[in-house]
């Protein structure tokens, strides 16, 4: 990338309101940062390629216990990266970063993993880019934190609708103005039919995938086809449902557009209603209240049914009184209160032509590209400056917890008050022992 074109893509795409040009545009002329990724499957290499669209970084390492997506991965990079060499393949990421030769470690594996991963790279020296949530259980994220500063790493979260350029023109435009008024209620929900249905039977695993590995710190289960690849999503075990996986990221977007921080209170309801024959154990329907001290974020999920709003599955609707803005990963829609003003549409713009090769890439989700490639420029831009990105671990800690309480309230059956300062639930024992999860042996938990 020339200067010039590195100039007019890290100032449309970085989401901070003040950037340092010169340190950012210095960092990229400067020697190529050393890269490792964990976890090779979708999302690892969806972020590392559109790393290395924006900066001359070097792919040195990528890790992975499945041995056909890593050889996979290594012959991928070796086409999109300058140099053109192969990185070195790794089975465990603990051999990888101790070698302490990586400036920039991205991690991408299920979220059972991320806990461990994230740490041992803080302390192996590494800035970081982890994929969000940031944990399984809140504790986990507290020591995520406590390790990021302790280390005084860098750590972006992958929660990059923050870097979303048609969704920081909203706020832009319509919140930070004060176009929408008095701004009391948000409204967030999926209605994706996205848990998998299916019921097959337990069997051995691959010989590619070192399944013990892979499961780590979470419960032995039988293996399934489900399980490898994305499937684990559909299991407790290694995620928290839909909410871990999609409320995060529309809560993220509410917190972040309305300057929110921890909730005061999360009460939650639902659970199996629907598909209560699939092998999945993630809830298929199911409400969840955060309680602000500046208002109500109310998230709604079925995998099942329809959408009230067709063009909105997926969505956030911030209601003020002089307007109402629903916002996606697709486009926003602002819809003034005031009879006689125009409603405002806009559609997520894509950047085929400026990167053909997303054009082609295998998976790619096209339209979140830019988010990445912008959530990447504004985490390289924190590492030049030694300051927080715009989803610093803290923000990327406040969504996840919030979202694990969702899912503790409902299993407990009912409201949990939250005391941000002391990182506990105000009053209730029984919530509080259930915020850190047993580890499988040997594996330690990092808080205990």
């Amino acid at each position: 990338m020339n200067r010039r074109h590195f100039i007019k893509t890290s100032a449309a795409g970085i989401a901070a309101s003040t950037i340092d040009q010169s340190a950012l545009a210095d960092l990229i002329a400067g020697p190529p940062k050393r890269v490792g990724l964990i976890g090779t499957g979708w999302y690892g290499k969806a972020d590392l390629l559109r790393l290395i669209q924006v900066a001359p970084v070097e792919v040195a390492s990528l890790c992975d216990v499945d041995s056909k997506l890593l050889a996979e991965a290594a012959d991928l990079v070796a086409t999109r990266q300058k140099s053109g060499r192969k990185p070195e393949t790794f089975a465990d990421y603990r051999t990888m970063l101790a070698r302490k030769d990586l400036d920039i470690v991205l991690i991408a594996t299920p979220d059972h993993w991320h806990a461990l991963n994230m740490i041992e790279a803080v302390k192996a020296g590494a800035d970081v880019y982890v994929q969000k949530p940031i944990s399984v259980d809140i504790r986990e994220g507290q020591a995520m934190l406590q390790a990021a500063r302790e280390h005084g790493r860098v750590v972006q979260v992958g929660t990059q609708r923050r870097s979303t350029p048609h969704l920081i023109e909203a706020k832009k435009r319509f919140i930070d103005t004060g176009a929408l008024g008095n701004i009391a209620h948000a409204e967030i929900c999926c209605y994706y039919h996205m848990r998998n249905g299916s019921n097959p039977p337990d069997e051995l695993p691959p010989s590619n995938l070192d399944y013990d590995m892979w499961t780590g710190p979470a419960p032995m289960r039988p293996y399934n086809n489900i399980v490898h690849q994305r499937g684990w999503r559909a299991f407790m075990e290694y995620g928290n449902g839909i909410v871990g996986d999609m409320c995060i990221h529309m809560l993220d977007t509410v917190r972040w557009m309305l300057d929110l921080g921890w909730p005061e209170r999360v009460s939650s309801s639902g659970g199996i209603l629907v598909d209560k024959a699939a092998k999945a154990n993630i809830a298929d329907t199911q409400t969840a209240t955060f309680d602000f001290p500046e208002l109500q974020v109310v998230w709604q999920h079925r995998t099942w049914g329809q959408s009230p709003d067709p063009a909105y599955p997926w969505a956030a609707f911030i209601y003020g009184d002089k307007g109402t803005l629903k916002l996606s990963v697709n486009s926003y829609d602002f819809i003034p209160s005031q009879r006689g003003s125009q409603p405002v549409h806009a559609d997520v713009v894509m950047e085929l032509e400026e990167y053909p090769e997303d054009k082609t890439e295998k998976d790619l989700e096209r339209h979140v590209a830019p988010a990445i490639r912008g959530h990447m420029l504004d985490f390289l831009h924190a590492i030049a400056t030694r300051g927080k990105p715009i989803a610093d671990i803290e923000q990327g800690h406040i969504s996840t917890a919030s979202c694990i309480l969702a899912n503790l309230s409902m299993a407990l059956g009912r409201t949990l008050a939250w005391d941000a300062a002391k990182g506990e639930v105000i009053g209730d024992a029984e919530a509080n022992q259930r915020l850190a999860r047993s580890y499988r042996a040997p594996w330690q938990h990092p808080y205990l």
